[in-house]
């Protein structure tokens, strides 16, 4: 009998936060392909009951879950409460207003939400990613 030792990977869990049930299901086939247990949630009660149970790499929000501009507020307590996560806001066209309040909120990326729910989650993979194997080349 051969003598094999179990090495466990990594857990990598991956917060989606959406209203829309097709953007919830394209995020979860994608993060899941890509090795993450990903965590979907419709509204912020059900987001935040996710934060106190879960440590997150991946936060991807849309800036309206709720009211219009809540996934701001939850991308300021995700930021406070995992530093290091990549976090990736859907939102309409940027302007000025917007990309302030990105930073100011802890927003790695903001990502256009016109665009089709593979498309975005095939480049925010790719954009979190590149920035994992950056952090450990450094």
């Amino acid at each position: 009998m051969q003598n094999t030792q179990y090495i466990p990977r990594s857990i990598r869990n991956a917060l989606v936060v959406h209203s829309d049930l097709g953007v919830l299901s394209t995020m979860q086939a994608a993060l899941s392909q890509e090795g993450f247990t990903p965590i979907l949630c419709r509204d912020l009660p059900t987001a935040l009951l996710a934060i106190v149970q879960h440590r997150f790499d991946l936060c991807i929000l849309s800036m309206s879950v709720g009211e219009k501009a809540d996934g701001w507020s939850l991308a300021g307590v995700l930021h406070m409460c995992f530093p290091h996560a990549y976090i990736a806001m859907i939102a309409p066209e940027p302007d000025l207003l917007m990309l302030q309040t990105a930073i100011n909120s802890g927003v790695t990326q903001l990502y256009l939400s016109s665009r089709p729910p593979a498309e975005l989650a095939a480049e925010i993979l790719r954009d979190c990613n590149r920035r994992t194997i950056g952090a450990r080349l450094q």
